[in-house]
Parts: C-alpha cells; sequence; structure tokens
C-alpha cells in the first residue's frame, strides 16, 4: 500500500513537473513572439507620403504589383541622415519609371523622394545604418493594361548587417535563362529567376548563383552584378547582356576608369572566361563588393576585390550623395 502511494506520488511529481514545463515554455513563446510582434508594428512604412505600422497597412486585391509584377524598385544603403549614393538611384529610378511608361508625379523630385525616405528611417529604432527599399507601382485597376498610369510609391527600412565573408562559392544556374535585352536592366519586381536560382543555391549550400544568358553567356549573381579579373584586364558583362543597370556597379567601373593599372571592359562574358579568372567578385549596393573565392574547383584569389571594398567604403563616406 505504501509503495503504490510512492509510485502515484511520483507519478504526480512528474506530471507537474511537465507541466510546470511546458507552461514556462509555452510562455517564453507566447512572449517572444508577442515582443517580435509588437517590435514589429513600430516599424513605420511610408505610403504616398504617410507613415503607416506594418500591422495597419494593408493593399487591395487590384494591387498591380501583386497581381502583374508591374512595378520597379530601388535598394539603397542609409546611415541615418544620408542616404549612400542616392542621385544616382534617384536618376536610375527616374530612367525606369520613364521606360515602363509609369507617369512621373510632379512632385517627384530628388528632394521630395529624399525627404519621405528620411522621415521613415528615424521610425525603425536606434540602429545606424539601414537598408532601405523605394517601390513604385501602377496604381489598381486592369487586367494585363492598366486603367492609369499614375503611381503610388511604398518606402520601407530596416537594420543593415551584413558582413562581408571570407568564403564565397559559387555554381551556375542553368535552369531558366536571364534573357538579353534592356527590359533586363530594370529592376521590376518580377524576380522569379532570381528566386528560383536562390532556392538552388541553398539546396546546393552555396552563397550565391551565376545567371546565363539565352547565348549562355553570363549576366550576373542573383543579387548584383559581376566582375572577373585575369591579369591587369578587368571585365563585367555589358548591359546588352541582359544585367542590372547596378549603382555600385557603375562605380566601381569609374573607379578602375581611373586606375592606370588596370583597364576596365564592359563586354560579354562565358563561363569558361570565369573559370580562368584570377579573381571574381560580386557588387550591389548592400554589400559593396564581395569577392568569390570558389567557383566548382576553381579558387579564387581575393586581392584586388578587397582594395575595391575598402575604396567604395571610403567613397561612401566622403561622397554618399
Amino acid at each position: 500500500m505504501i509503495g503504490s502511494n510512492k509510485k502515484a506520488f511520483s507519478r504526480t511529481r512528474e506530471s507537474l513537473f511537465l507541466f510546470k514545463s511546458e507552461t514556462i515554455a509555452f510562455i517564453y513563446k507566447f512572449s517572444f513572439n508577442f515582443a517580435q510582434h509588437f517590435i514589429q508594428s513600430l516599424c513605420m512604412l511610408n505610403f504616398n507620403g504617410k507613415l503607416v505600422t506594418q500591422s495597419a497597412f494593408s493593399m487591395t486585391a487590384n494591387n498591380r504589383a501583386f497581381k502583374y509584377g508591374d512595378a520597379i524598385f530601388e535598394t539603397m544603403y542609409a546611415q541615418k541622415n544620408t542616404l549612400v549614393f542616392w542621385e544616382d538611384h534617384y536618376f536610375r529610378l527616374m530612367a525606369s519609371m520613364r521606360m515602363l511608361r509609369m507617369e512621373i508625379p510632379m512632385e517627384f523630385t530628388l528632394e521630395f523622394l529624399e525627404e519621405q525616405i528620411l522621415k521613415t528611417i528615424p521610425t525603425q529604432n536606434d540602429f545606424s545604418s539601414f537598408r532601405v527599399r523605394l517601390s513604385v507601382f501602377r496604381k489598381d485597376g486592369g487586367l494585363y493594361t492598366p486603367l492609369t498610369n499614375q503611381v503610388d510609391f511604398l518606402i520601407e527600412a530596416s537594420e543593415y548587417s551584413y558582413e562581408k565573408k571570407k568564403e564565397y562559392r559559387v555554381d551556375l544556374f542553368k535552369d531558366f535563362y536571364n534573357y538579353s535585352g534592356l527590359l533586363s536592366t530594370v529592376k521590376t519586381t518580377n524576380r522569379m529567376l532570381n528566386t528560383l536560382a536562390s532556392i538552388f543555391m541553398v539546396e546546393n549550400d552555396l552563397d550565391n548563383c551565376i545567371l546565363l544568358n539565352e547565348r549562355k553567356g553570363i549576366v550576373e549573381a542573383i543579387n548584383g552584378n559581376l566582375f572577373i579579373v585575369k591579369g591587369n584586364e578587368i571585365k563585367t558583362p555589358s548591359l546588352e547582356e541582359g544585367c542590372i543597370k547596378g549603382v555600385v556597379r557603375k562605380k566601381v567601373i569609374e573607379m578602375l576608369a581611373k586606375n592606370e593599372a588596370y583597364t576596365i571592359t564592359e563586354t560579354a562574358i562565358s563561363p569558361f572566361e570565369m573559370q580562368k579568372a584570377d579573381e571574381v567578385f560580386v557588387t550591389n549596393a548592400m554589400m559593396g563588393v564581395q569577392p568569390i573565392t570558389n567557383y566548382r574547383k576553381k579558387a579564387y584569389a581575393t586581392a584586388i576585390g578587397d582594395k575595391l571594398s575598402a575604396s567604395l567604403k571610403l567613397l561612401q563616406l566622403t561622397g554618399a550623395r
């Protein structure tokens, strides 16, 4: 009788301990999720000049960016009250809107959009560096044919946290092609190829993938432009190959053009040339310059990429606008 009571007491104690542990785990998970949601709800979006919380923002089922990818965007690096290379981003945005026959509002001046971005950034907690995305899309309505060419805009800002990697492995993505032509140089929200290449990247434990065009020529990386180095000659795919007209790509070309030690050429590049290169690196507004260390069995040096990365950081500080 005493033994059975001891066993019953032991089982009860174990049940209470298990219940207590599960309750604590539930409370912790609930508190963590609530805190995340609360912090996220404090981060503001800027929709057509009006600050709204993420939880309060909504779009209709007729949103053309959602339905047709009828939108363009700029991703920028910001340091508190400074937008790095803002003028370059602005003029690329205006050129893209004209190419896609979007009506540019009279108020879309360099100063107006800069002001809208900067008034959004202070709401993102007390960070010093930010990733900013400015999206512009045609107003709701219509099927393929829009009801109007007037636009809405949305500004998002989040903490900037990229750290350059010492090892960076890539491979070719050959399932689908990035077709050459000027339309491919525009940053539209239709990024299905980049999405599929990113899935391939994760499945194969890579850091990036190289996109090819219909001629099997190298176009760019998933999220940036590509440069290859052979001796003192540096090449990057030309815009005719279908690459994005990257802002940092432009800055790197300008830096190299001023350096008599190197020649820089915008041209067609084959995967064979990449295989034989001494160095390869990727550029975009958030990473800056990221050297590639491995492509399949090929190992690359990183000396020139590292120097360009340091020079670009200095340019960001001294000539940010």
